[in-house]
């Protein structure tokens, strides 16, 4: 169990639900100044660890009470472990077990020329479409919510997009939050992958400033007809656009990787997506966003490994994630299960082991 001395700082639990707790350590560095290494003091959690959820409606706490980020998990949507049946079995145990969300990211094509180095580390495999793999999956539960994390926006015209998701929000009863981002899918210059923009008929320049207009074009859409947007790169003439959300709007939460990015997520989104590829780095960034007065949601997503593992080492894997994504003040943490290799049943395995270890209420508890 954590210790009953362990407590949270207000940084270092959602934004949205602060908690009087203090961690037992020097606090996180919030400078905006380059990372060093090594910076960053985590809490301990041991073995019987409580539930890591931020209160929220749909989310619970554990025996100690603790609230610590909101637990999320990524579906089977890579192949050869995408399967109808593999994303039912992956959900249904998310939510059975009690955690905050399942996800799943767009992901076009993968370059097939000699020059492409993958230095991201993508699975060279197909992808399924994410709007379709979170439909399916909301389908089949009730209780969790369903997130792109990320889907590419810039590659549908903002209308088409806007329909898809609103319907999706629609089906899930309003449990859509959606991540999006405008290409990615490498870690070094230039920052995206040169072929999805041609296989999709979409100049580079509509980055930046596209991307930030096609939000906006897309929450007019979301928003009471008439529609009319009059922008620069997108136009919607006076109409009657729909279905509209399941609420008032759906939540925006924008992928990010450098500071110029970062703050404008804070400007113009409901939130900030990032993956820990170094914790420091994280850490970096998730003061960029807060400094450039983001208030909303921070999800940060964890790779365990790129391998299989036995349950033991994935619980372990996981919770130093978590020990890390608190201390860096993180809302929430999807764990990234498609990149283990492993079979649906494994899976579920893993989340057992996970849940077990997190003292995990179950749905009828939370």
């Amino acid at each position: 169990m954590i210790s009953k001395n362990f407590t949270l700082s207000p940084q270092m639990v959602g934004r949205r639900h602060r908690a009087p707790f203090t961690i037992k350590s020097e606090p996180v560095a919030r400078s905006c100044a380059p990372a060093r290494k090594n910076l960053i003091p985590v809490p301990t959690i041991s073995q019987g660890t409580p539930h890591l959820g931020v209160p929220h409606p749909t989310a619970t706490t554990g025996s100690i009470g603790m609230n610590l980020p909101r637990i999320g998990v990524s579906l089977p949507y890579i192949e050869p472990y995408a399967d109808p049946d593999a994303v039912v079995t992956v959900a249904k145990t998310v939510e059975r077990l009690g955690f905050h969300a399942v996800s799943a990211s767009d992901r076009m094509l993968i370059p097939a020329g000699p020059h492409w180095s993958n230095d991201a580390g993508l699975p060279e495999a197909h992808a399924w479409d994410s709007l379709e793999v979170l439909t399916w999956a909301a389908a089949h539960t009730r209780r969790i919510r369903v997130t792109t994390d990320i889907v590419n926006s810039i590659f549908q015209p903002p209308v088409i997009l806007a329909r898809r998701l609103a319907t999706l929000d629609r089906l899930s009863r309003g449990r859509l939050d959606v991540g999006v981002g405008q290409g990615g899918g490498t870690r070094l210059p230039p920052f995206y992958i040169p072929e999805e923009f041609v296989a999709a008929g979409v100049p580079v320049g509509r980055r930046g400033a596209g991307f930030v207009e096609h939000i906006a074009a897309m929450r007019a859409c979301w928003a009471p007809d008439p529609v009319e947007f009059p922008g620069e790169h997108y136009q919607i003439p006076p109409s009657m656009v729909g279905p509209k959300p399941h609420g008032t709007t759906i939540p925006v939460f924008i992928g990010a990787i450098n500071r110029r990015t970062i703050e404008r997520a804070a400007r113009i989104g409901d939130g900030f997506i990032t993956t820990a590829i170094d914790w420091n780095d994280t850490g970096t960034n998730i003061g960029w966003y807060r400094a450039a007065g983001g208030t909303g949601t921070v999800v940060v997503n964890v790779i365990p490994a790129r391998h299989r593992l036995a349950p033991g080492a994935f619980t372990a894997a996981v919770l130093h994630d978590l020990e890390r994504a608190m201390a860096v003040g993180a809302d929430e943490v999807h764990i990234a299960l498609h990149l283990l290799s492993s079979h649906p049943e494994q899976q579920v395995e893993l989340l057992a082991a996970l849940a077990r270890e997190l003292d995990l209420p179950g749905p009828a508890e939370a």
